[in-house]
Protein backbone atom coordinates (compact mmCIF):
# COMPACT_ATOMS: atom_id res chain seq x y z
CA UNK A 1 0.00 0.00 0.00
CA UNK A 2 1.32 3.44 -0.94
CA UNK A 3 1.36 6.48 1.33
CA UNK A 4 1.61 10.17 0.69
CA UNK A 5 3.55 12.98 2.32
CA UNK A 6 1.77 16.27 1.71
CA UNK A 7 2.21 19.97 2.32
CA UNK A 8 -0.76 22.28 2.68
CA UNK A 9 -0.72 26.04 2.26
CA UNK A 10 -2.97 27.56 4.90
CA UNK A 11 -5.05 30.72 4.53
CA UNK A 12 -2.41 32.78 6.37
CA UNK A 13 0.39 31.55 4.06
CA UNK A 14 1.84 29.09 6.58
CA UNK A 15 2.55 25.48 5.67
CA UNK A 16 1.36 22.26 7.27
CA UNK A 17 2.95 18.86 6.61
CA UNK A 18 1.48 15.43 7.12
CA UNK A 19 1.30 11.93 5.71
CA UNK A 20 -1.64 9.70 4.83
CA UNK A 21 -2.77 6.65 2.90
CA UNK A 22 -5.63 8.57 1.20
CA UNK A 23 -4.58 12.02 0.04
CA UNK A 24 -7.94 13.23 -1.28
CA UNK A 25 -9.83 12.09 1.82
CA UNK A 26 -7.27 13.71 4.12
CA UNK A 27 -7.41 17.01 2.22
CA UNK A 28 -11.21 16.98 2.52
CA UNK A 29 -10.90 16.30 6.27
CA UNK A 30 -8.57 19.27 6.67
CA UNK A 31 -10.88 21.60 4.75
CA UNK A 32 -13.93 20.45 6.73
CA UNK A 33 -12.18 21.34 10.00
CA UNK A 34 -11.65 17.69 10.95
CA UNK A 35 -7.93 17.63 10.09
CA UNK A 36 -6.63 18.82 13.43
CA UNK A 37 -6.33 21.95 15.52
CA UNK A 38 -3.74 23.78 13.40
CA UNK A 39 -5.42 23.51 10.04
CA UNK A 40 -8.92 23.94 11.44
CA UNK A 41 -7.90 27.41 12.63
CA UNK A 42 -6.19 28.30 9.31
CA UNK A 43 -8.89 27.42 6.76
CA UNK A 44 -9.14 27.09 3.90
CA UNK A 45 -6.09 25.03 3.00
CA UNK A 46 -4.82 24.06 -0.44
CA UNK A 47 -2.54 21.25 -1.47
CA UNK A 48 0.86 22.75 -2.24
CA UNK A 49 2.92 19.56 -2.66
CA UNK A 50 2.52 15.80 -2.46
CA UNK A 51 4.83 12.85 -2.92
CA UNK A 52 3.86 9.17 -3.14
CA UNK A 53 6.04 6.75 -1.16
CA UNK A 54 5.91 2.96 -0.80
CA UNK A 55 5.39 2.72 2.97
CA UNK A 56 4.05 4.61 5.98
CA UNK A 57 7.55 4.63 7.50
CA UNK A 58 9.08 6.25 4.41
CA UNK A 59 6.28 8.83 4.25
CA UNK A 60 6.74 9.68 7.95
CA UNK A 61 10.51 9.97 7.48
CA UNK A 62 10.09 12.26 4.46
CA UNK A 63 7.58 14.39 6.39
CA UNK A 64 10.11 14.79 9.21
CA UNK A 65 12.85 15.67 6.75
CA UNK A 66 10.81 18.38 5.03
CA UNK A 67 9.57 19.78 8.36
CA UNK A 68 13.21 20.52 9.21
CA UNK A 69 13.70 22.59 6.08
CA UNK A 70 13.64 26.37 5.90
CA UNK A 71 10.59 28.11 4.46
CA UNK A 72 12.68 29.08 1.42
CA UNK A 73 13.58 25.45 0.75
CA UNK A 74 9.94 24.32 1.21
CA UNK A 75 8.79 26.96 -1.29
CA UNK A 76 11.47 25.79 -3.72
CA UNK A 77 10.15 22.23 -3.36
CA UNK A 78 6.60 23.45 -4.04
CA UNK A 79 7.85 25.12 -7.24
CA UNK A 80 9.52 21.84 -8.26
CA UNK A 81 12.95 23.47 -8.63
CA UNK A 82 15.07 20.42 -7.79
CA UNK A 83 18.33 22.14 -8.77
CA UNK A 84 17.70 24.87 -6.19
CA UNK A 85 16.54 22.35 -3.54
CA UNK A 86 19.84 20.55 -4.02
CA UNK A 87 21.83 23.80 -3.90
CA UNK A 88 20.10 24.84 -0.68
CA UNK A 89 20.84 21.43 0.87
CA UNK A 90 24.52 21.74 -0.03
CA UNK A 91 24.67 25.27 1.36
CA UNK A 92 23.27 24.12 4.69
CA UNK A 93 25.72 21.20 4.92
CA UNK A 94 28.62 23.53 4.12
CA UNK A 95 27.50 25.95 6.86
CA UNK A 96 27.46 23.12 9.42
CA UNK A 97 31.04 22.08 8.67
CA UNK A 98 32.56 25.53 9.12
Amino acid sequence: MAFWVYMLRCSDGSYYLGHTADLLERLAEHNSGQGGPYTSSHLPVTLAYSEKLPSREEAAARESQIKGWSRKKKETLVRGDWTEVSRLAKGRRAARTT
